[in-house]
């Protein structure tokens, strides 16, 4: 599952990054971290820290929330 969530929440970030026009590196440096670690999150390769996560939030001017948006937990069988 957290592969799944990981992609989900990378997918978002870029999103909302290319909807207000940002580059990654430009986000990276509202930050504090290194434009790589951006490219990271929205490859899914890692997932950012609440902290982290509640920092994009404002650099993104959106919600925590929007990041889970449309994320479906897979059926349990």
């Amino acid at each position: 599952m957290s592969d799944g969530i990981n992609l989900h929440l990378g997918r978002r970030i870029r999103s909302r990054r290319r909807l207000l026009g940002l580059s990654q590196l430009s986000v990276a440096e509202m930050c504090g971290v290194r434009f790589q670690q951006i490219q990271k999150y929205e490859c899914g390769l890692s997932a950012p820290s609440a902290s982290r996560l509640w920092q994009l939030s404002r650099v993104l001017e959106a919600p925590v929330d929007y990041f889970f948006e449309g994320f479906q937990l897979a059926a349990r069988g």
